[in-house]
């Protein structure tokens, strides 16, 4: 049945704010991860996954690779290890508008031993074709084994990566159902989706301050009731989330829940409360409580 099917891992690396989740977005042709143009959004190795009657593609993007401050960035880049360790085939993305030494630094600390796809993503970004050409060239020379490709994840000018995916995925049958978008459940999917709205709502410390921890989902017949606790590490955060009146956090919870009724494609109550967790990006135990089990 599967005699000429292809499927395999292949799994996105590069620095923070590449564009890596909004590449997988566009290559799944869904929004499954969010995106944010605040570093550091990604925190978990998150799989989608494309499927045609000819090959199941396993996409997984990672969080940026970045030198790690808390345990919490050590479990991220845990995560980033992992991904190495069983990717059929690696997909570098870099923005095309930073500096070429950026992805070479990263590029050497892979050590990438599969197939390699170099994503200069942003190439929009370039309006004369020539410059482009030029720069693309650049990388080309700079990456002989790689297999370059300028992109532009945001534009949705994607298109010609799959087919190169396709020349180095192995032939072997699928590894999940072929309705299976991930491997996450619909809670984390709406944990994430809060916390998207924390990136594009408030700013300085707070976004990577915060965790999101769905407390209670409940499907009844005409909508979901969901309740989630957002975690912050200090009492001064908590009253900066809540705003003046609860004003933010009413504004939190009218964006959070227009985002998840869209995704869940259904009615939506939902309920926010902020506990503060001193320290909780360093602490073992809260970090493993909130998912982080990198």
């Amino acid at each position: 049945m599967y005699e000429h099917f292809q499927s395999g891992f292949v799994n996105i690396f590069g620095a923070p704010n590449a564009g890596k989740s909004t590449l997988l977005n566009a290559l799944l042709g869904d929004r499954l991860v969010i995106t944010s143009p605040k570093v550091q959004t990604t925190r978990h190795r998150i799989i989608g996954i494309l499927n045609d009657e000819k090959y199941q593609i396993i996409f997984s993007d990672t969080p940026g690779i970045i030198e790690p401050k808390y345990k919490l960035h050590e479990k991220m880049m845990r995560q980033v290890k992992s991904a190495l360790e069983d990717a059929d085939v690696a997909m570098l993305v870099h923005d095309i508008t930073q500096p070429i030494e950026e992805i070479q630094t990263i590029a050497g600390s892979l050590k990438l031993k599969v197939p390699t796809l170099l994503l200069l993503n942003k190439a929009d970004l370039i309006r004369d074709p020539k410059k482009l050409k030029a720069e693309v060239q650049r990388y080309k020379d700079a990456f002989p084994g790689y297999e370059v490709l300028p992109v532009s994840a945001l534009k949705n000018n994607v298109s010609a990566i799959v087919p190169l995916v396709l020349k180095f995925l192995p032939q072997a049958p699928p590894f999940y159902p072929d309705d299976s978008m991930s491997d996450r459940p619909v809670r984390f999917f709406v944990s994430e989706l809060i916390r998207e709205q924390i990136y594009a709502l408030y700013h300085e410390e707070i976004p990577y301050q915060t965790a999101v921890i769905i407390q209670s989902f409940e499907e009844k017949s005409t909508l979901n009731v969901i309740k989630a606790e957002i975690i912050v590490a200090r009492e001064t955060q908590k009253i900066i989330l809540i705003g003046k009146g609860g004003s933010l956090i009413k504004q939190l919870g009218i964006n959070a829940r227009k985002a998840i009724e869209e995704f869940l494609q259904t009615k939506v109550h939902l309920e926010l409360f902020v506990k503060v967790r001193p320290k909780w990006r360093d602490n073992e135990n809260y970090l493993r409580e909130y998912g982080y089990n990198g």
